[in-house]
């Protein structure tokens, strides 16, 4: 999912600090995290924990770069503060990418995924990260409620209609065109 763009203090570094910032930190300063969520990859190898009850805001991008990373038609996120999630083994275990120079390194901002299974775990910012509820274990619908994403953002790049009642931007949220959603019902009611 692409991230706005902001002016920010962001000074790029060639060290490994950011594996001792969060998520990726393992130190002691994680002893009162609490653990409101559970998330796993797909074999298990990566496992995260999240401490906020609900994820500042939940989306479905449309953009093409996550039907191409994603091979979908569109990818869920839903997006975090960096200090909300907790990696059971820090930087372990993890692959990067980052998409704008085709590189396979942790450099901001970039795809993170399980280097065995390679499963699609999250999209790191500078300040936010966008993981992919997918992985979480919401135990019942109930829970899994407050996952749910309140728009479409990059409808105009995609390849299936989604007829939900959501807000569909063209591009990001709140600064772009809105798109009406097309009734394609039958003389019944039903979508076609």
């Amino acid at each position: 999912m692409p991230e706005p763009q902001a002016k920010t203090n962001f000074t790029p570094s060639n060290s490994e600090d950011w594996k001792s910032q969060p998520p990726y930190r393992t130190t002691p300063g994680n002893s009162d995290f609490s653990k409101d969520w559970t998330a796993q990859c797909h074999c298990g190898r990566i496992k995260y924990w999240l401490s906020r009850a609900a994820p500042l805001a939940s989306k479905f991008c449309h953009c093409i770069d996550c039907q191409a990373l994603h091979g979908a038609p569109f990818q869920w996120a839903a997006i975090f503060e960096k200090s909300d999630l907790h990696f059971e083994r820090g930087a372990e275990g993890l692959a990067f990418y980052h998409s704008p120079d085709k590189s396979a390194e942790h450099k901001l901002p970039c795809k993170v995924s399980c280097a065995h299974c390679h499963a699609p775990i999250m999209d790191e910012g500078r300040r936010m990260v966008l993981l992919f509820p997918g992985i979480v274990e919401f135990g019942d619908a109930g829970r899994k409620k407050v996952f749910d994403p309140q728009c479409h953002i990059f409808y105009s790049q995609r390849v299936v209609d989604i007829h939900d009642g959501k807000p569909k931007w063209s591009k990001l949220d709140g600064s772009s065109d809105l798109i009406e959603e097309e009734d394609r019902s039958d003389s019944s009611g039903h979508t076609l």
